[in-house]
């Protein structure tokens, strides 16, 4: 799935020296790194202040604190993501509400999302989720905004770098929240986020709520949480965003040599939601708005899961992004949805694969991937 060895490689002396240079001022929390890495990554997204913390979960439950999300609350986002979109919400006290999405990009469906506004007043913020490194609908998601008075909050963790009608993801909402876990396209040698906003009174709250609710060493406004990225992280990523341009240009070569592939491979048949027997693979759509960085590459695969045994008994890495929607996760049971209440997650958590993508693969490992499905559907 996932090559990291091979980035590795092409940047080696560079993060050796940056984390030389850690060592050497013995600096590691906070500090010019961290500081070097804040104002960088917010001039490269387009926004006042980007904040380093210690997780993309982190990120996102800071972004909401700092939005205002109270105890009781509710807040609106996909079913088909990560646990820690849903997660975050509940570490505020606030109750995940979940919508559908759109059947041709699996981002939450702006429509979906104004039903749920129209029947509710507690609802505090919309948490839209960048989903495979594709931003939804910002457009959308902003006219509800205001019509409604409420927050977006984009969970940007799998998209630095995409963009939305050329703005970037994180500059789009509120706030955005990234994640710079090693298997992100921008990615730490360990756990690592950041918060993105323009609205200098949400950053500055968001310092304080990352350093124990305190401003000033041992004075405590509110009760905060300790959630820093550290220097040695913040030297990593900011030799990584030298690259991050050229490498999501890659994922996007990668993607559209996929395409191209499935497509002559005769087993895609343009335009389908769903897959079958005459039509065993579908591609999700990209948006035109869309600049799409291929966080990862996901088609929907009919059978999926002894396609995905079959390229296993073959050394060929894939993964399922997700198996179960939140919805119907035990943890969230308490909220009463059932099986049917949200069709269109539940069929992709059935139908989608994830293939190996990422900046350093080869023409022949991609030819190699879909011979191989190719072969299984031709049994």
């Amino acid at each position: 799935m996932l090559d990291l060895k091979r980035q590795y490689a092409s940047i080696k002396d560079d993060v050796a020296a940056a984390v030389e240079r850690v060592l050497t001022t013995q600096y590691f929390i906070g500090g010019p790194e961290l500081e070097a890495f804040e104002r960088e990554s917010a001039a490269y997204l387009g926004v006042r202040a980007s904040l380093g913390c210690a997780s993309g979960t982190d990120a996102l439950w800071l972004a909401l604190a700092a939005a205002g999300v109270q105890p009781g609350d509710r807040v609106i986002t996909s079913a088909f993501t990560f646990f820690a979109s849903a997660s975050s919400i509940t570490r505020c006290g606030a109750i995940p509400v979940f919508a559908d999405d759109d059947p041709a990009t699996l981002n939450l469906d702006p429509a979906a999302v104004e039903k749920l506004l129209a029947g509710s007043q507690s609802v505090r913020a919309v948490m839209p989720v960048h989903l495979y490194g594709q931003c939804a609908d910002m457009d959308a998601f902003n006219a509800l905004a205001k019509q409604h008075d409420i927050a977006i909050i984009e969970d940007a963790a799998q998209a630095f770098g995409a963009s939305w009608s050329g703005k970037n993801a994180g500059a789009l909402g509120r706030a955005g929240a990234f994640s710079f876990y090693p298997t992100k396209n921008l990615s730490a040698y360990g756990d690592g986020g950041a918060v993105s906003t323009d609205d200098e009174d949400l950053a500055d709250h968001v310092r304080r709520l990352r350093n124990h609710g305190s401003r000033h060493r041992y004075y405590h406004e509110e009760i905060g949480w300790n959630s820093r990225l550290d220097a040695l992280q913040a030297a990593v990523l900011r030799i990584k965003l030298q690259h991050i341009d050229r490498w999501n240009l890659q994922r996007r070569e990668v993607a559209a040599k996929y395409d191209a592939l499935l497509r002559d491979s005769g087993l895609v048949k343009s335009g389908a939601l769903t897959v079958d027997a005459q039509a065993p693979i579908g591609l999700l759509q990209t948006r035109p708005e869309a600049f799409h960085i291929y966080h990862q590459y996901v088609v929907r695969a009919f059978r999926r899961d002894e396609l995905r045994a079959y390229l296993t008994e073959r050394a060929i890495g894939t993964e399922i992004y997700y198996p179960v929607p939140l919805h119907l996760q035990q943890s969230f049971a308490y909220l009463g949805y059932k099986l049917g209440d949200l069709p269109v997650s539940e069929a992709a958590a059935r139908d989608l694969l994830a293939l190996p993508i990422f900046p350093e693969l080869r023409d022949d490992e991609q030819q190699r991937v879909v011979a191989v499905i190719s072969e299984f559907y031709s049994r």
